[in-house]
């Protein structure tokens, strides 16, 4: 049988094949089919168009209103209705909303949905998220989501694989945000077009779970059709306690082809900020301190986790926001909001002067919870920093870790941590 990459191994299993090849069409069997409170909505509507009954498997058809909820508007309280009596008439296991909604992408891998070696098809482009507990996961159209929903299948071509090996220690305040916006504002938003990005080397194989997740989340964000990391014990100890099924680890043969592979030097990258209006368009945040901020968003399903929120309270401990700034803290899902208020980092936030949000996706695609109005200048940890991304087509949105958020916050510009903790 020939070397396979991870990926290769996972779809391959899926098809029921031995081995699958690069370019390959395949039809393949999914674990999981996610959908949201944008995207569910059309694939509902499909499936109910087409005559169908019922979903393949109720434990694994997933729906997470979670973008504008709590409800906005008139709009958004019927879309999440839609959802909502899908997911009665249908008995889904998984169905969250109300004070356990979370955002999707952080949600699932806390709860133990998803797992090492699944295959995932969500329509959300961050799906890709769940490459980081070693399945395989991609972002889909909602009429595919239906047949999914439908079927248990769906077809695929093969991805090629590109590997990204990063060797050395992380500098202070570098996380994989910045390993990840380095790799776009070098290879560009359509550098891993079509492609499966596999992030190794012992810089990774130190990497928390968190900034493995959030790493894997923008891997859509180059183009790629998924982004993957072997799991090893660090996933061990992360799912063996939440997992829901039975899992299985693939790991890449060591002769497996890849299209492309790159190496790095961790020692050498510092932390990055995406400017306007693309994330490809990166600087080291030395590159770009004063640039004024408006507003500060610490959340999403990029950087929204445990780890993300204390980083941010270590650096606002003691200290108070710029005057005319707004600081949005938005925990991803109700476990990681009740453990931060637990450990105090709400007292912390609230006196630094911050507003503390529900788990919901909220600014992060213009939603609601942190809109900006024309020429104003946000800073955030989320993924995307498109022309209008976060509110008027006027205004500008940088991307950047909690470390930078926090210090930006402070001094209101955009700011290196080490000018607010020396």
């Amino acid at each position: 049988m020939k070397p396979m990459t991870i990926t290769e191994k996972i779809l391959a299993r899926h098809a029921g094949a031995k081995e699958v090849t690069p370019g390959e069409l395949i039809n393949a069997k999914v674990d999981i089919a996610l959908g949201n409170d944008i995207t569910a909505p059309i694939a509902i509507s499909e499936f109910k168009r087409i005559g169908a009954k019922k979903v393949f498997n109720r434990n694994k058809v997933v729906l997470v209103p979670d973008h504008f909820t709590p409800n906005k508007d008139i709009k958004s309280a019927e879309q999440c209705k839609v959802l909502r009596e899908f997911a009665r008439e249908q008995k889904l296991t998984h169905y969250y909303e109300g004070g356990e909604v979370g955002v999707e992408h952080a949600l699932l891998p806390e709860r133990g949905v998803v797992v090492p070696g699944d295959l995932v098809i969500g329509a959300d482009s961050h799906t890709c998220t769940y490459g980081a507990l070693g399945a395989f996961s991609t972002g889909v159209g909602s009429t595919d989501l239906a047949a999914a929903m439908i079927t248990g299948e769906l077809w695929f071509k093969v991805p090629e694989s590109m590997k990204f090996v990063f060797n050395g220690r992380l500098r202070k305040w570098v996380s994989g945000k910045d390993l990840i916006l380095h790799i776009i504002g070098e290879i560009g938003v359509d550098g891993a077009l079509y492609r499966a990005m596999e992030f190794t080397g012992r810089a990774i194989d130190n990497l928390s779970m968190d900034s493995r997740l959030s790493m894997c989340n923008m891997a859509i964000e180059a183009g790629a059709k998924s982004g993957i990391i072997a799991p090893d014990a660090a996933t061990k100890a992360y799912v063996t306690k939440r997992a829901e099924r039975p899992f299985k680890f693939y790991a890449s043969d060591e002769d497996a082809v890849y299209s492309e592979i790159r190496e790095y030097d961790c020692s050498q990258i510092e932390p990055k900020v995406a400017c306007p209006h693309l994330p490809e368009n990166t600087k080291n945040v030395s590159e770009v301190k004063n640039i004024s901020i408006d507003q500060v968003v610490i959340g999403s399903c990029t950087n929204g986790r445990l780890e993300d929120l204390e980083i941010a309270a270590k650096i606002l401990r003691g200290k108070k926001i710029a005057k005319y700034l707004r600081l949005i803290i938005i925990p991803a899902t109700p476990f990681i909001y009740n453990e931060a208020m637990k450990k105090g980092w709400f007292d912390i936030f609230l006196k630094a002067g911050a507003i503390i949000s529900p788990p919901t996706c909220g600014p992060c695609l213009g939603g609601h919870m942190g809109i900006l109005a024309a020429g104003e200048r946000a800073l955030a940890t989320t993924n995307r920093n498109f022309v209008g991304r976060m509110g008027d087509v006027k205004s500008e949105v940088y991307l950047a870790n909690p470390a930078v958020a926090a210090a930006t916050a402070i001094k209101g510009r955009i700011a290196h941590p080490d000018e607010v903790t020396k």
